[in-house]
């Protein structure tokens, strides 16, 4: 529903620039006092301007009416957008589901045969001097 109405709204404001920039100027009457074939328009010897003006006041109201609904239902959250509250996250593993050591390491977690290896992480290796 509210997309259906962005893109009413979008399309009322193009239609209401296309209609405010149809209407003529004040200095538009002064040329339509000699005769400047205003009886030959469209809209007949009137003009246009009665049409536009009451088409702009119509699609002015319409467009103000959907921006305070487009405002209205902007302001109700019906339920989380994000994708990160959507995700549940299952609880970590304890302690006691944990294997005591890892295969093929011996007790002390490191391995004997790996070189270069710093002294500190080596429960056999000299300690370096302070």
């Amino acid at each position: 529903m509210q997309t259906i109405l962005l893109v009413l709204h979008i399309a009322l404001g193009l239609a209401l620039i296309t209609i405010i920039l149809l209407q003529q100027g004040a200095g538009a009457t002064a040329g339509a006092a000699f005769g400047s074939g205003a009886s030959s328009t469209v809209f007949g010897s009137r003009g246009s301007t009665s049409f536009l003006t009451r088409a702009t006041a119509v699609l002015a109201f319409v467009f103000l009416t959907n921006s305070l609904v487009l405002a209205y239902m902007s302001g109700q959250t019906i339920a989380p957008q994000s994708i990160i509250d959507q995700v549940t996250v299952e609880a970590p593993a304890t302690a006691d589901d944990a294997p005591a050591t890892i295969p093929g390491l011996p007790e002390t977690g490191m391995p004997d045969d790996l070189p270069g290896l710093p002294g500190s992480l080596r429960d056999d290796a000299p300690t370096m001097p302070e």
